[in-house]
């Protein structure tokens, strides 16, 4: 993007965005001139938000309207989330549009579109290294195809999120070429050295993300003959947020691509935009002035966008990018940490130290909206609460090596199926990689052509949704997953991807076996079936609302977590059997009777039998 492009002539100004500037403008005034003693650059900024503003589309403006009456339209029960990539589900922008009307009948209307921003491939990694901010890449169509295709989701009442890489840019982006040919302008944009003394400093107190494929956070370039910044990979270089000239224009870039229609951006490596020597350059306290003054540019040019933090650390870390009642921050955040949690109750049948975090999770405000997953596009980190788990005897590099092992099949009467990704032979550590279906067993099943193997599993793939469609905030699905979809070892024959093992659960949406959907008995019918079930249920009782109350119930059996929700007399509890064998949930909840919204049988909340892999959803009579 050149930064000519905004000057465009204005249209008439929109009355709501001036009353919201009113209300806004002294706390977004007072936040940037905490980072920038830069009168004009701020005078700037409101300029061109007005801009912005004014070119707003009649429908996208009618949406921020109705959004602004309801804050809290995306907290109810109605929500359920995809992710998936472009190409691999419709080919191109044009292609997922054609598909629209698969995702109606799968109950989904929220889509998280990965990566599709301009980028050169072999320096692309997945699509997080963005050399044009304003241009779509052009295997997957144009900005206008996929203005286009928001349209079309609006129009069918589907949600649709982008991801914003605020960090960092492509080599390949016009500024770094700017900054790599010596322009001092572009080059105040990044972080430039002309020796490493500066970066060996920031070196001793900054953790490296891919210490294995990509260590240090510093590249040298010959070109210029200078150290740049790059955290994540030599091809992507972090932006130098206290330049003004940086916010600004990735403000524009924001407000530009939001105007295209987006109802969610999601902020990708948000704790990671404020770099000082002498930290660890994460989670720094500029970084919540940044995203505090992100939040209000949207809530007063385009209300009706919703921010998505991504934040993979633990909780502690996690929550205060949600901000304050007063001052917030991220609409939502993602709940990571339950995600890896869930996956170690898996392997050790031990819901103990779940259990733990779904309570810590029950004690936030209900205001703290998280999104929910079993798998997503990237690998599982086995993040765990290690000092809770040493309590058990469960040391942290043992315990990550049995995970690893038992996931891919070679231990602890594992079916599962999957790869390590960035394994570090030295210190054993790694993460792994793999597709729900695969991880349940299906994948072992129909290698073996094991009926029996193959009903546990797929109990087993349903009974994690269950349990996830359980938890407080939106379910998100990993396309694919609605029927089943395993591993696909196809990556390897890429030159591109075979060293990125996180393209095994990353395959090409199998629209041949979509096709068995309807037919009976096939292992994707009975997966997407039971799915749809468990999916109107959940749209269906108003307890799995947002702001419902949250709790899990003492099981007495450490393989069987339960789960409560309630709302305005309401009452649901979830029964989840992590094991392979029948257990029983030794809850007494005084006699009540309750209904079994699945099979629809009347029973006691009193020591209830759930089978293996099984679980149960009870409504209070």
């Amino acid at each position: 993007m050149t930064d000519k492009k905004r000057t465009v002539k204005r249209k008439q100004p929109d009355p709501a965005f001036e009353k919201r500037l009113v209300e806004r403008r002294e706390e977004l005034s007072w936040l940037y001139r905490e980072l920038y003693f830069d009168d004009a650059m701020f005078t700037e900024l409101i300029e061109s938000m007005r801009d912005f503003s004014a070119r707003r589309k009649t429908a996208l403006r009618r949406i921020d309207a109705l959004r602004e009456k309801d804050q809290g339209w995306y907290r109810s029960n109605e929500l359920l989330g995809m992710m998936l990539y472009i190409e691999n589900f419709g080919g191109t922008l044009k292609g997922v549009e054609q598909k629209l009307d698969y995702l109606e009948r799968a109950n989904v209307n929220y889509i998280h579109l990965m990566p599709f921003l301009d980028t050169v491939e072999g320096r692309s990694d997945g699509g997080y290294a963005v050399a044009d901010f304003r241009k779509v890449r052009k295997d997957l169509g144009t900005m206008k195809d996929f203005e286009h295709l928001t349209a079309s989701c609006r129009d069918k009442g589907i949600c649709v999120c982008m991801d914003f890489v605020m960090n960092h840019t492509s080599i390949d982006h016009e500024w770094a070429q700017k900054a790599l040919a010596g322009d001092p302008e572009y080059m105040d944009r990044y972080f430039f050295f002309d020796t490493d003394e500066i970066p060996k400093q920031f070196e001793e107190t900054t953790p490296q993300v891919f210490p294995t494929t990509a260590p240090g956070n510093f590249t040298y370039q010959e070109k210029c003959g200078k150290w740049v910044m790059t955290t994540f990979y030599p091809y992507q270089w972090d932006l130098n947020y206290r330049n003004p000239r940086v916010f600004n224009e990735m403000m524009y870039n924001f407000l530009f691509l939001a105007n295209k229609g987006v109802d969610v951006i999601r902020i990708d490596a948000v704790p990671y935009i404020w770099k000082e020597i002498g930290t660890p350059s994460r989670n720094l306290r500029r970084v919540h002035t940044v995203v505090r003054m992100m939040r209000l540019i949207g809530e007063i040019v385009c209300p009706g966008v919703l921010l998505l933090g991504e934040v993979v650390m633990e909780p502690a870390k996690v929550v205060p990018y949600f901000g304050s009642v007063e001052k917030p921050e991220c609409h939502m955040l993602y709940n990571v940490t339950t995600m890896a949690t869930t996956w170690h109750t898996v392997a050790t049948r031990d819901a103990g130290l779940l259990k733990k975090q779904l309570d810590i999770l029950a004690g936030l405000p209900r205001d703290y909206l998280f999104l929910n997953y079993l798998r997503c596009h990237d690998d599982i980190g086995w993040g765990l609460d290690y000092a809770e788990l040493e309590k058990q005897g469960m040391r942290e590099v043992p315990h990550k090596m049995y995970l690893n092992d038992y996931f891919r099949g070679y231990t602890g009467n594992s079916v599962s199926r999957g790869e390590l990704y960035n394994f570090d032979p030295v210190t054993k550590d790694g993460r792994f990689c793999g597709t729900t279906a695969s991880m349940c067993g299906i994948e072992k099943a129909l290698q073996e052509k094991d009926e029996a193997a193959l009903d546990r599993a797929i109990r087993f793939d349903l009974t994690l949704h269950a349990y996830m469609f359980m938890q407080s905030g939106i379910p998100v699905l990993y396309s694919g997953d609605e029927i089943g979809q395993l591993n696909d070892y196809t990556y390897l024959e890429d030159p591109y991807k075979k060293e990125d093992s996180r393209y095994i659960h990353r395959g090409r949406m199998r629209w041949d076996l979509a096709e068995n959907i309807d037919a009976e008995g096939t292992y994707e019918n009975r997966v997407f079936n039971g799915l749809d079930r468990l999916e109107k249920i959940r749209k269906a009782e108003k307890a799995f609302r947002a702001d419902a109350d949250f709790f899990t119930l003492e099981t007495y059996d450490k393989a069987v977590i339960c789960i409560g929700r309630y709302l305005e007399g309401e009452k649901l509890l979830g029964i989840f059997n992590f094991s392979e064998n029948d257990r029983t949930a030794w809850i007494n909840e005084k006699n009540e009777l309750y209904t079994d919204l699945v099979t629809g049988d009347i029973l006691e909340a009193k020591g209830v039998g759930i089978e293996a892999y099984g679980f149960k959803w009870l409504k209070r009579r």
